[in-house]
């Protein structure tokens, strides 16, 4: 097996898994069970990779991200900082892919952005992103983009909810369960946090 620690330093890297050339890591991350990490890929610090996750190629992943087993990051999906992405969540890059029929270049963009968490077998559709610390439940079933704060349910997925930063699902009065932060409504698609002073 090879022995990555020459070429990342402060990175641990189970001896089942490999990295491909051209692959950016950052420090803190930690790479478990039958990982592959393809090429042109860069991955920030503090991250940790679940056991049979593939990432890449092409794949920007941000600093503190967490990806649970038997999840694949394909080639036009950036995971910004702080992103969770649950056991066996799926995410597409082209709509209609045909087995006989090449169609890399017709990959669709999907971004998730910081503080996003998305539930376990969820399924994310290329080319929508999802908002800054949206939660997508477990089983959901992306199909258009998300609005921050949003908490999407069902297939095709709808909000059914806001979340906070801390992960409080927010009530009728918008404070946040979780640490008490105050948000409040400036559209049918939009909260905001109200500043504390």
């Amino acid at each position: 097996m090879p022995d990555y620690s020459e070429r990342f330093d402060g990175v641990f890297v189970h001896e089942s898994s490999y990295i491909d050339a051209g692959v950016e890591i950052g420090s803190g991350t930690k790479i478990w069970h039958f990982c592959h990490i393809l090429g042109d890929t860069r991955i920030g610090n503090d991250c940790s990779m679940g056991q049979n996750v593939v990432v890449g190629p092409n794949v920007t992943i941000g600093n503190n991200v967490k990806i649970q087993n038997n999840v694949s990051v394909y080639d036009g999906v950036t995971l910004e900082d702080g992103v969770f992405c649950g056991p066996s969540c799926v995410f597409t890059n082209v709509h209609n892919p045909r087995s006989e029929i090449i169609r890399k270049d017709e990959y669709r963009k999907t971004v998730v952005r910081r503080g996003a968490s998305i539930g376990a077998n969820a399924t994310i559709v290329c080319g929508h992103d999802l908002g800054a610390y949206c939660f997508i439940a477990a089983g959901a079933t992306v199909t258009k983009e998300v609005p921050p704060h949003a908490l999407m349910a069902g297939t095709p997925a709808k909000r059914i909810g806001w979340m906070s930063k801390a992960g409080g699902r927010l009530g009728d009065d918008l404070v946040c369960p979780e640490d008490g932060t105050k948000y409040r409504q400036i559209s049918d698609n939009q909260i905001e946090e109200i500043d504390s002073e």
